[in-house]
């Protein structure tokens, strides 16, 4: 199925140490580039996260975003109570040597290690996180087929196109060759000094020849034939369309070359319009 190469997505995740966001955008590239960007208590998992992504999305240049939101106000910071109680054992022991000491309840909260934000468990986040990432990334490759089904679309009504044109000078041919014959015998019917008959065939046939695209029609009705083929396969198809596109541009060119009548000139510009709208629309494709 064709995939765009842009697209986007995002979930959200609740957990014990508090809320998972994911955001995955891209857009188009050559090859698949991953730019991942994590909260602290996550980057350990970076490697688990970009062979998720890289098992499901072949080409395209990605931004993964992962952040854990932890809950304002009660239950963000706990109150080590084994730290309290040293503080306060301590304060019993000094406190016949210093009678006028006093220390607020306040002042006890900016020792260290007597306030603690809650320890995440780094397997369970981890697999919390990435639970969330196959979510966003379904979504994700979802938005990619919806976007690649328009494509695909605009590519088969280009492709329809081109075998269109290869047909219409497939029936010309015949018709150019005749008119190319007799507009060479009237010319040669005017020479004052009379030629050789069987030589003048011979030099015909061979002229005929040389503007023969019997052979370029057909790799272009192969090339048509292929085109439609790759657009049902279920794989990334985008480097495969590029290649295959340049094979069409080749025949398109021959032909244009070739040519001797302004109809299959006229003909190959339209192919090449063609092939070069069906060539922007593969930049897109995964």
């Amino acid at each position: 199925m064709i995939r765009s190469m842009t697209a986007f997505a995002s979930g959200e995740r609740d957990t014990e140490w508090g809320t998972l966001s994911c955001e995955l955008r891209s857009v188009n590239h050559r090859f698949l580039e991953i730019g991942v960007r994590l909260h602290d208590e996550l980057r350990t998992m970076e490697p688990a996260l970009r062979e998720r992504v890289a098992a499901r999305i072949a080409r395209g240049k990605l931004d993964l975003t992962v952040r854990l939101r932890t809950p304002e106000g009660e239950g963000a910071l706990q109150v080590n109570a084994e730290r309290i109680g040293e503080l306060s054992e301590l304060a019993l022991k000094m406190s016949s040597r210093f009678p006028a000491l006093r220390t607020d309840f306040t002042d006890l909260l900016q020792f260290p290690g007597v306030l603690q934000a809650k320890a995440a468990d780094p397997a369970v986040l981890q697999a919390e996180a990435l639970a969330l990432l196959e979510a966003v990334l379904d979504e994700f490759v979802a938005a990619r087929e919806r976007e690649g089904a328009k494509l695909a679309a605009v590519i088969i009504e280009r492709v329809d196109g081109i075998a269109a044109i290869t047909g219409e000078v497939r029936e010309l041919m015949p018709v150019i060759r005749a008119g190319q014959r007799a507009k060479l015998q009237a010319r040669l019917s005017e020479l004052v000094q009379p030629a050789d008959p069987g030589r003048l065939e011979q030099e015909l046939v061979m002229w005929l020849q040389k503007l023969d695209v019997e052979e370029e029609l057909d790799r272009l009705n192969a090339h048509v034939g292929e085109a439609r083929r790759v657009l049902k396969l279920k794989e990334a198809v985008g480097r495969r369309l590029d290649f295959l596109l340049q094979e069409f541009n080749r025949e398109a060119n021959t032909l244009g070359s070739k040519s001797v009548d302004a109809r299959t000139s006229t003909a190959a510009i339209e192919l090449k319009v063609l092939i070069d709208q069906v060539r922007e629309q593969i930049q897109n494709i995964e």
